[in-house]
């Protein structure tokens, strides 16, 4: 049987096995046996005195996180509960909207800056992912937020809030970063000519046999960072030392992921360009 919606949103709830188009290659599909719960887990740093007395200890942390992960954890980064929570549930009520209300923001044109699509690319891709995702520019804002949906009806104004919120505290850590590799705080920002940052709304509906497909497969990110949010319900695997680990949600706070575009060097550093990139919520 293969996939009679254009969302899975509305297909997952009705069948009881995974659709034919959806299941991976028995030598691509998930090992869930195999990921591990680390011994020790990805870096979480505080950020609460990143301006403060202890910026260098701050600073020591963040190299090491990106020289040894490229991933690491923030708390205390700024950015409220109460924002959070918000933005958790405009998500959460977005994808419970009625399939005609959510459709209204559908493409399957990966050209197109703002919408809605299943999967990643489903004009090209042989297995489709489970998954549906809400795609939107973000900056500059003025250029991208009447293109947005306008149910929830608080949608497009919590989520520019949120976003420059999120935009504000990439800055602060791309100077940190900067200035954790010996450069000047304003290195990277300097560095860069025109960048946009963009958001992605991931939802994952329950899938009746996980041991045959995959959400996301497993992939890089190509852009300079990525700042994400989860929600209670746990699946992010990262790779450590060749090995798949799981990273747990922790309430309130983001994963940070550096991309292809900076994978930081501590020798020369290249010129580089910023492009910001659930469930979850990636910034």
């Amino acid at each position: 049987m293969a996939a009679t919606k254009l969302l899975l949103t509305d297909l997952a709830s009705t069948v009881k096995q995974v659709p034919y188009n959806y299941i991976r290659p028995i030598s691509d599909r998930p090992h869930l046996s195999d990921v591990q719960v680390p011994d020790v887990p990805i870096p979480l740093i505080d950020l609460q005195d990143l301006n403060g007395p202890n910026r260098s200890d701050i600073l020591q942390q963040l190299a090491m996180a990106c020289q040894q992960d490229d991933f690491f954890q923030v708390k205390n980064h700024g950015i409220s509960e109460a924002m959070i929570k918000n933005m958790l549930r405009l998500a959460k009520e977005f994808f419970q909207l009625p399939e005609s209300e959510r459709l209204k923001n559908y493409s399957d044109d990966p050209s197109k800056a703002n919408r809605l699509s299943t999967s990643f690319n489903v004009r090209t891709e042989k297995v489709a992912n489970w998954r549906d995702f809400l795609r939107l520019h973000c900056y500059p804002l003025e250029d991208h937020v009447h293109e947005w949906p306008s149910n929830p009806s608080s949608f497009r104004e919590d989520v520019a809030e949120y976003c420059t919120s999120v935009r504000g505290l990439v800055l602060r850590l791309l100077e940190a970063i900067s200035e954790s590799l010996g450069l000047k705080r304003d290195y990277i920002q300097k560095t860069l000519s025109k960048h946009g940052q963009h958001m992605a709304l991931n939802y994952y509906p329950p899938c009746p046999e996980p041991e045959l497909t995959y959400g996301l497969p497993s992939h890089t990110d190509p852009n300079l960072i990525t700042i994400l949010l989860q929600d209670d319900v746990p699946g992010l695997q990262v790779l450590r030392n060749g090995k798949w680990i799981a990273v747990n949600p922790i309430p309130n706070t983001f994963i940070v992921n550096i991309g292809d575009q900076m994978q930081v060097k501590y020798t020369s550093s290249p010129k580089m360009g910023l492009k910001v990139g659930g469930n979850g919520l990636e910034c």
